[in-house]
């Protein structure tokens, strides 16, 4: 794993675009501040621009470096979630322009899937997280069923956990700027 890390966190670093494995399923990843490398997983995905893509952060007190305002109900939803959970917060800053919703949101889930949580210690960005399949596409259960189209375009494929089936998809939970919330997916 070590090894992985190593190269992917390389990747990072030179704006590239990973292959790796998620908490919930195998996912395209960038840095997430950098622009030209969200763009990359935009074209890979052929993924209109205008939807918004989720980050993976490895600590919940990262998260008010990349929201303006978090509200307490969000931090409450973190910590009791019993399976993995992606909350959208309302006016996203220090994020790739090209990241953030059209209306100034951004999804965020907290992982603690040992790789992941490593490769985003020793990286100090959070990384853009999304399904490893073309936009419209199903998302694949594995990685064996990672379309090659997805495969020839990354600049790294992580080794680690190659034969883990996907866990179940995180819930969705949107947060409003007056704390009202809405359930995406359970």
């Amino acid at each position: 794993m070590q090894e992985d890390i190593n190269k992917a966190l390389k990747v990072l670093q030179n704006g590239g675009v990973i292959l790796y494995p998620t908490d919930t399923i195998w996912g395209i990843g960038c840095d997430a501040k950098n622009e030209k490398a969200v763009e990359k997983i935009y074209k890979i995905k052929k993924r209109d621009d205008k939807k918004s893509m989720l980050i993976l952060l490895n600590n919940i007190n990262h998260i008010c470096s990349y929201v303006e305002e978090v509200p307490e109900i969000a931090l409450d939803i973190v910590e009791l979630a019993t399976k993995p959970t992606t909350i959208i917060y309302q006016r996203a800053k220090n994020l790739a322009k090209n990241l953030i919703a059209e209306d100034g949101s951004i999804g965020i889930r907290i992982t603690s899937e040992k790789f992941t949580d490593k490769l985003l210690q020793r990286f100090k960005n959070p990384v853009v997280s999304t399904s490893a399949n073309v936009s419209g596409d199903p998302a694949p259960e594995n990685f064996s069923e990672i379309s090659e189209k997805i495969k020839l375009k990354v600049d790294y494929i992580v080794n680690y956990k190659q034969d883990m089936r996907a866990n179940q998809a995180s819930s969705i939970i949107k947060i409003g700027l007056s704390n009202e919330i809405k359930i995406i997916r359970e």
